[in-house]
């Protein structure tokens, strides 16, 4: 099946991790996938390895917290494509210090990148979804938005932010058939979707697995299948949503022994 044969889909942050998993799925799907990433390394070596794969796919290099560099990759999508039917918000940084150390710098910059980012991409890539006559955002949140572990404060604001951001997104870009949601994952093993000059093995315990009621640590194949399933045509009804895939992780109730 190509459930996204010829449609246009951009994944920010789309060369490593989740990113990466979400661009290789579109682009199994049949879409024409754009990878913008500020890591250009990581962002060419994906388009390569689709195109590879039979897949069709470029890397546009973005920061997304700048407004310029946004609106320069959706100048280029324009001149490229014309028309924007997917939009994943995936881009993300973290930073972890204690509250009495935490930079200002640091805490801005985890919002610019994790918020405000979402928020310009979106902006400014109204014009082109509108005109898929039927288009989706979604936005690559946390279970860090519900739960929080210490010395967190930049990345949990930014990620509880943009839950926020999403429903009213949503509400406000309804009216032009264009549906918004959010995915919050929870543990998701990365590493071996690097680019290849930082992949790591990782080797998982049997308990990591078990913290989980599904039985496993995630993996971002987990997350791809999610966005795929949101911007399906069949999920026209499902909007401004939060869509927690984490194993059931955060419903488990842990009492410490």
């Amino acid at each position: 099946m190509e459930r996204f044969k010829d449609q246009v889909a951009l994944v920010t942050g789309g060369g490593q991790g989740i990113g990466r998993a979400i661009s290789f799925a579109f682009a199994k799907e049949g879409a024409h996938v754009v990878v913008a990433d500020i890591d250009e390394e990581a962002g060419a070596e994906c388009v390569q390895e689709i195109r590879e794969l039979g897949g069709e796919a470029v890397f546009i290099a973005a920061d997304v917290a700048s407004e310029s560099s946004v609106r320069r990759m959706m100048e280029e999508v324009a001149v490229r494509y014309g028309i924007l039917h997917h939009l994943c918000n995936n881009a993300g940084i973290g930073y972890t210090a204690p509250l009495s150390e935490l930079p200002l710098e640091a805490f801005d910059r985890v919002i610019a990148v994790n918020l405000r980012g979402p928020l310009l991409c979106a902006k400014y890539g109204l014009p082109l979804l509108r005109k898929a006559g039927g288009a989706s955002i979604v936005n690559i949140a946390s279970t860090r938005a519900l739960m929080s572990e210490a010395n967190t404060e930049s990345y949990s604001a930014s990620k509880g932010g943009l839950l926020a951001l999403t429903h009213a997104l949503a509400v406000s870009l309804g009216p032009h058939k264009i549906r918004v949601n959010a995915i919050s994952p929870g543990w998701i093993e990365t590493s071996a979707w690097q680019k290849r000059s930082a992949r790591r093995t990782v080797t998982l315990t049997e308990r990591d697995h078990l913290q989980h009621p599904a039985g496993r640590v995630g993996v971002p194949d987990d997350i791809a299948r999610a966005v795929l399933f949101l911007c399906e045509a069949e999920a026209g009804f499902i909007t401004g949503i939060n869509l927690v895939v984490d194993g059931g992780m955060t419903i488990k109730m842990i009492y410490e022994p």
